[in-house]
């Protein structure tokens, strides 16, 4: 234990000497309670997967929340929900939940939205472009979207001196690892044009934070998010063919798509199957919480700034596909079809991460596990088999 303590002391100095983060203390209890608090916050992509339920946990923390979103990948449905979910108005009225259609591409768009509003105290960037394969098809896109619509919402952020910032980033970052588990002190090598753009977007804020220290950013680094709220009515609804795991085992299950390919099954793991750091989306988006907690204690005072600091969210336990097809079977009670493929080129046999950063910066940990994760994701999957917009048929799955 002695020794676990001391490796996070020397990452938080290596943090420091590479730019990624500052020296801080470092708490060793989960948040309190009596955290100030939040204050309004902009949630771009709030209408996603990650940002709804980012939105309602944010929502139940007490903050009010403005979402901007273009809806290229998401649906206002999901928002109404989420008012439902929280208790409060899908239009606006109480001033708990605001949505404002925006593209970030628009920097006149951006400043009408935030002019809109007395103040903010701080953002949450969740909005970008995020399928590996047509990043690779559509690398010009990526970076404009990505990068130039960051760069768009920084400046009309830094234009009216809100400089909390929590950048939604990814362990894409890392590429292949060179050690297990992955902590945030790893070298940083991202292998295609999308998690390219999220490690320049990291550049971007480190030298952001050199520059003006009253920027304050929290960069997290997300494994691999799967599940939906406990309620089955928000949750991953991917557009077309899913790019991730999750949603295509889930379309499987319910009937949308035939069987699942997995892609490898001679990688030198327990199963043959690649083995990955699933996290459960409410424990992800309840890791937001925490670091926008955070933040308000260093603006109200009561901790140490934190500069530009990288965080890693994940469990710190490796899944594999079978696992996780297992879990999903034994959630719906009914085998899930699938067959091995030949592997992927760029996929890696394993990754997860050590997430003792995040407790000892944040007071967060994940609490879910891979049973929570497979439940909810059926409970979401059977009660919406087509998604948010189109009804059940008749014949569809009782959750």
């Amino acid at each position: 234990m002695v020794g676990h303590h001391l490796a996070h002391a020397v990452l938080l100095t290596l943090l420091v000497i590479s730019g990624c983060g500052h020296a801080l203390s470092m708490p060793t209890s989960l948040t309190s309670s009596s955290s100030p608090p939040i204050g309004r916050v902009l949630v771009t992509g709030g209408a996603g997967y990650i940002g709804s339920h980012t939105t309602l946990e944010l929502l139940k923390a007490g903050a009010d929340v403005v979402v901007i979103d273009n809806l290229c990948n998401s649906v206002r449905e999901s928002l109404a929900r989420v008012a439902e979910l929280a208790g409060c108005a899908c239009d606006g009225s109480d001033g708990r939940l605001n949505f404002r259609e925006c593209e970030l591409c628009d920097p006149a768009a951006i400043a009408k939205v935030l002019d809109e509003f007395e103040h903010f105290d701080a953002c949450v960037h969740f909005a970008g472009l995020k399928a590996v394969g047509e990043s690779v098809a559509q690398p010009l896109r990526y970076y404009e979207n990505n990068i130039v619509g960051t760069l768009n919402l920084l400046d009309q952020l830094a234009a009216r001196e809100c400089f909390g910032f929590v950048f939604s980033s990814s362990a894409t970052v890392y590429g292949d690892p060179d050690t297990l588990p992955i902590r945030e002190d790893a070298p940083l090598r991202a292998t295609n044009p999308y998690g390219r753009t999220k490690l320049f977007i990291e550049d971007i804020l480190r030298d952001a934070n050199i520059a003006d220290k009253r920027w304050q950013t929290l960069i997290l680094r997300y494994f691999n998010p799967i599940g939906a709220h406990a309620s089955g009515r928000i949750g991953e609804d991917p557009t077309g063919v899913p790019n991730n795991l999750m949603p295509f085992v889930a379309q499987v299950c319910v009937g949308r798509r035939e069987k699942l390919s997995i892609f490898g099954g001679d990688y030198d793991t327990p199963d043959g199957t690649g083995v990955r750091d699933y996290i459960h989306v409410v424990d992800l988006a309840k890791g937001h919480v925490a670091a926008l907690q955070r933040l308000a204690a260093a603006r109200a005072g009561s901790k140490p700034p934190v500069g530009c600091t990288a965080v890693n969210l994940g469990t710190g336990s490796g899944v594999s596909v079978l696992d996780l097809v297992n879990g999903m079977a034994a959630a719906t009670g009914k085998e899930v079809p699938y067959a091995i493929a030949p592997r992927r080129p760029g996929d890696i046999a394993t990754c997860y991460c050590d997430p003792a950063f995040a407790f000892e910066l944040l007071g967060w940990r994940a609490e879910l596990g891979l049973t929570e994760m497979c439940e909810d994701t059926w409970r979401w999957q059977s009660a919406n088999p087509m998604g948010y917009e189109l009804p059940a048929p008749d014949d569809a799955p009782v959750p």
